[in-house]
């Protein structure tokens, strides 16, 4: 049997009040004589109500939850990256809703529009492909959005994100001090922030040693493990092969060692790797994954406080904030010394 749900009005005709005046009780809005007040609570615990807590939220103006805007999260770090967001906005007395989108553009816009419709005060925004034009006219119809991890180029909104160029430039330059002189860069989509900055860190690891960035092992595709596997095949196909490669993710670090196994070889003897994320698995691979730490609980406490500054009128619209990046050294360099 169906429980019937307690109303607002029973507490009022139990209290012998009209709505209203219970509604702005709740709400905190209202002085009420003593004797008054204790109707209302003895009306409450007799019925046992709960109420509606988004409406009375919404009646004051917003709805006291964020929404936690990601692409995968499946992701170590998006799920990282996520936990620590989640533990900032309780902290602060909000909600948090974990969007996913799986990169696809109308799920994107959809959580955009969630905005319009009060269903959130507020989006931390993550999407890890290249925007046509279409993602950043949505974001820029908004004022309370903070980006993570990756930039939509031309949008005015707070950002968060990691310092990309000079993590590329310390994973290079650790392949260096160790020896090695022909390395490769395989990294997501070339439209993207992120990679285009740990490209560049590459290249200016490689200009400042005075090493050559060979084309034909710079590679940029997809940000996900079959794309390492594929660039092992392309680096591994021609005349010379590179001793090492810097990864612009932990996850294409993982197909680049599929790639390997796949023909009897192992990192770092035949390969020396390096990655980017650090990401939870990272320690317990074999061998262990040499990489970049990105601080993704930093960053998603951080945004948090971002958008709670935001909305709370103290915050700057374009502000940009880059977070320092970490070397883990672990087991996947060779040494050629």
């Amino acid at each position: 049997m169906i429980k019937k749900r307690v109303l607002l009005s029973d507490v009022a005709n139990l209290a012998g009040l009209s709505k209203a005046t219970v509604s702005r009780y709740l709400n905190n809005s209202i002085v009420l004589p003593p004797e008054t007040i204790e109707r209302i609570e003895s009306a409450i615990n007799q019925l046992d109500y709960r109420g509606n807590s988004l409406a009375r939220r919404l009646s004051k103006g917003g709805s006291e939850t964020l929404g936690l805007v990601l692409p995968d999260i499946t992701n170590p770090f998006f799920a990282e990256l996520a936990d620590a967001a989640e533990e900032a906005a309780s902290e602060r007395g909000y909600s948090l809703v974990l969007c996913i989108t799986r990169n696809n553009p109308d799920k994107e816009s959809q959580f955009i529009r969630w905005l319009d419709t009060c269903q959130v005060d507020g989006l931390l925004f993550t999407t890890n492909r290249p925007d046509n034009g279409l993602l950043r006219k949505e974001i820029m119809r908004q004022q309370r959005i903070v980006l993570l991890d990756e930039d939509i180029p031309g949008s005015q909104v707070p950002k968060v994100f990691a310092d990309n160029l000079q993590g590329g430039k310390i994973a290079t330059e650790q392949l260096i001090a160790a020896g090695h002189r022909h390395i490769a860069f395989v990294g997501g989509p070339d439209a993207l922030m992120s990679v285009r900055e740990r490209y560049q860190g590459y290249c200016l690891a490689m200009q400042q040693a005075g090493l050559s960035c060979r084309p034909e092992w710079v590679m940029f595709g997809a940000y996900q493990r079959e794309f390492g596997q594929q660039a092992l095949t392309q680096l591994f196909s021609g005349a010379e092969r590179p001793t090492a490669v810097f990864a612009a993710s932990d996850y294409l670090v993982l197909g680049l060692l599929d790639g390997l196994r796949q023909r009897g070889l192992q990192a770092p003897e035949a390969l020396s790797l390096v990655g980017f994320d650090d990401a939870s698995y990272a320690g317990f691979t074999q061998p262990r994954i040499s990489t970049i730490r990105q601080p993704a609980r930093q960053m998603g406490r951080l945004a948090v406080d971002m958008m709670l500054q935001l909305l709370n009128g103290k915050g700057e619209s374009a502000t940009e904030m880059r977070l320092p990046v970490e070397w883990i050294a672990r087991d996947s360099i060779k040494s050629l010394l």
